[in-house]
């Protein structure tokens, strides 16, 4: 062929496209499109220039592949026109007005569109099957959405997540069910323990979980590695760990799932009531690891909470604690910060209740839990008559719903739908595990009784959290302290109060072997020989403890506080 032919030989460019990345990576649809309009450009002699490839929706017009296809034209237009060939009319656009205005820019950029699927023409046949096929497109797209929804819903409403996993899961393909989440670690156990401690007041605001989860290093963070509260709202906000669905636009609020949960229902309900509501201790936002009592020491003298700060000397840094409230006696006037936080230290030690008094609480707790197993499995059928007026109840209103001409009735009426849907379905979660403790006596107590037994030791762990945790924990009030006289009398919690009260002297009670390792082999012996009753092997034998307790001296019913107050 002479270099006069292959210079009038007509040029063109393909343009192919996929919905999503999906199909890109793992179908063949793009090499499927390219293959066909290259066939297409050879039958008719064109020389093909450039291919242009992308995915995304059809539904916009305003694409980057298809811009750049323009944006070739634009370049190109001072020569001979460019033919643009597509596969098919949906290739360029399934919207009837996405479609005609990226086929008026083709014409304007001297492009001229083809297709081996159809005959472009300006008569008016043309351009009548022209628009009835991007009109066709249109319907197929919306008609794929609406079946796509609709077998999303369903598959909600039969229990399974059908979005992206939120942080703490991932899909799994189990038999039986398709792809369900499961919990992914070490994030699912990151996620229930920033649930449970908001929900406890271990974490009093979302500063404290903030911090909690910054120290993770495997949690992701942002460019400056940090985790914003918004995004701590949006995890607290997501019933999915909760092992429920809600959505709303469809109408579904707490459905139950059929994957694991990380946190109860309960704890999720707790977590909501806690951001709905005010924080009860007292929390500052920028308390530092360097002064845990910041925000909660007290000046003794004009009662308003003390600030810290680092002052700088000769050679180095010093932390003292002060007032900063103007008009007071003692403004300005600091405190070492050792001296202050030494008192603390051995406020919170003289604290430790006796031996023989921690066995008794311990001997009550358990009494209590006895109690507690033994009526939650009568509590079974209490509980779905509450079920079922629930229900009744939520028939109620959504007939008054159908009925209602004002606005603001529907919206109430959803809104008091809504709270009798998480009602019933608490009260679901709480009959599913009626008789079923989550926990044995020995797993829930431990930790309540290794802190009873030596507040003083979480202190000391270096973890702010812990720190604040104890502050909120041992004391009723903020702790005053006056400079040069130490400690006011402090208000301590009612635990505590009831633990030091108690004169073991004066009710005859023999101390028993001692608060460690005697206890705390105990609570072990209870949660090795529950397990080993779950199958049958051994049974639960009563606690040296109690045995003590009840053949020397009846229950004290002021120790029964405690266990209502610490349980």
């Amino acid at each position: 062929m002479t270099m006069t032919n292959m210079e009038k030989k007509q040029r063109a460019v393909i343009y192919c496209r996929v919905s999503d990345s999906k199909q890109a990576t793992e179908g063949h649809g793009l090499d499927s499109q390219e293959t066909r309009c290259r066939e297409y450009a050879a039958h008719r002699g064109y020389e093909v220039v450039e291919v242009f490839s992308e995915d995304k929706t059809g539904k916009i017009a305003e694409r980057s592949g298809i811009m750049e296809v323009l944006d070739f034209l634009q370049t190109n237009r001072n020569r001979d026109h460019i033919v643009v060939i597509i596969d098919d009319i949906s290739r360029l656009a399934r919207d009837i007005e996405a479609y005609k205005h990226l086929r008026r820019a083709i014409k304007a950029a001297r492009g001229k569109l083809e297709s081996p699927s159809i005959q472009f023409g300006e008569d008016s046949d043309s351009t009548l099957i022209e628009n009835l096929l991007a009109s066709v497109a249109q319907h197929q797209r919306e008609k794929n959405a609406e079946q796509t929804k609709n077998r999303m819903r369903a598959r909600v409403m039969n229990g399974y997540w059908v979005f992206p996993p939120p942080i703490g899961y991932r899909y799994e393909k189990v038999e039986g069910h398709g792809k369900i989440l499961v919990r992914n670690e070490p994030f699912a156990s990151i996620v229930a323990e920033a649930f449970e401690g908001y929900a406890s007041g271990r974490f009093e605001t979302f500063s404290e979980v903030k911090r909690f989860l910054e120290a993770q290093p495997v949690w992701p963070k942002g460019h400056k590695g940090e985790v914003h509260f918004e995004r701590i709202g949006e995890l607290f906000s997501r019933p999915v760990y909760s092992g429920h669905i809600s959505h709303e636009t469809w109408g579904l609020t707490l459905v139950q799932g059929k994957h694991e949960p990380l946190v109860s229902l309960a704890t999720w309900q707790a977590v909501q009531d806690r951001r709905d509501g005010v924080a009860k201790a007292p929390a500052k936002k920028n308390i530092s690891e360097d002064f845990p009592l910041r925000g909660f020491v007290t000046c003794g003298c004009c009662g308003h909470a003390m600030t810290a700060n680092w002052s700088k000397g000769r050679s180095k840094l010093y932390p003292y604690y002060l007032c900063d409230t103007k008009g007071c006696p003692d403004y300005r006037k600091s405190i070492r910060k050792e001296k202050i936080e030494g008192e603390f230290t051995a406020l919170l030690a003289s604290l430790k209740p006796s031996e023989g008094l921690f066995n008794l609480a311990f001997d009550m707790f358990r009494d209590l839990w006895n109690a507690k197993l033994s009526s939650s499995q009568n509590q079974g059928a209490t509980l779905r008559k509450d079920i079922a007026a629930i229900e009744k109840k939520i028939d109620q209103f959504l007939e008054r719903v159908t009925e209602a001409d004002s606005d603001t009735l529907i919206r109430a009426y959803e809104k008091k739908i809504k709270e009798l849907t998480t009602q019933k379905a608490l009260l679901s979660e709480r009959v599913a595990h009626c008789g079923k403790p989550l926990k044995t006596f020995g797993e829930a107590y431990r930790t309540a009784f290794d802190f009873l037994a030596n507040p003083c030791k979480l202190w000391l762990s270096d973890r702010l959290e812990d720190q604040r945790a104890v502050l909120r924990l041992v004391f009723a009030e903020r702790l005053p302290y006056r400079r040069g006289e130490g400690y006011r009398t402090a208000k301590i919690s009612t635990p505590f109060k009831m633990l030091g009260d108690i004169d073991m002297s004066k009710n005859g009670m023999v101390p028993h072997a001692g608060i460690e390792p005697a206890l705390l082999s105990e609570l072990d012996f209870e949660s090795s020989a529950s397990t080993s009753s779950a199958n049958g092997a051994r049974h639960l034998q009563p606690s040296p403890f109690t045995r003590s307790a009840r053949g020397r001296q009846p229950a004290n019913p002021r120790m029964r506080t405690i266990t209502c107050l610490c349980g």
